[in-house]
């Protein structure tokens, strides 16, 4: 059952990198604006949060490989689940790097958030396309 869950751990490592880099901006973005004396736009964090709905991505897909209970065998899951987290980690990576981009250009000028977060949302198709299709595989 353990060795199942990597499509889990690549996707959280994913989503770990996309948050940290995207907050880092975040941060950066807001001591900008601290330092203008100008208000510090919250809704950044919307950018910030985004990469960790891998994650979930990477839980629902283990739950499935585990169910399936494939005749080819417990090799064939884990290699299935290895790669599809992958997937799903470049997914949360670049969606953080995304949204570390949105999160300055709106600390900047206050305008085009529905633009940035259509970005961050197209790449976060990404990993919904894993998730559906792999499990359709199954």
């Amino acid at each position: 059952m353990g060795d199942m869950s990597l499509s889990l751990s690549i996707a959280a490592i994913g989503s770990a990198l996309g948050t940290g880099i995207a907050g880092m901006a975040a941060i950066g973005a807001w001591k900008k604006a601290f330092a203008q004396n100008k208000a510090a736009p919250f809704i950044l964090v919307a950018f910030v949060g985004a990469p960790l709905t891998q994650t979930i991505y990477g839980m629902i897909l283990r739950n499935s490989i585990q169910d399936a209970a494939l005749d080819i065998g417990q090799g064939y899951q884990i290699l299935f689940g290895a790669i599809a987290g992958l997937a799903m980690a470049f997914s949360a990576f670049m969606q953080g790097k995304a949204g570390a981009r949105a999160s300055d250009a709106l600390a900047e000028t206050g305008k085009g958030f529905g633009n940035y977060i259509m970005v961050v949302g197209i790449v976060e198709t990404v990993a919904l396309f894993v998730m559906v299709f792999c499990m359709t595989a199954l």
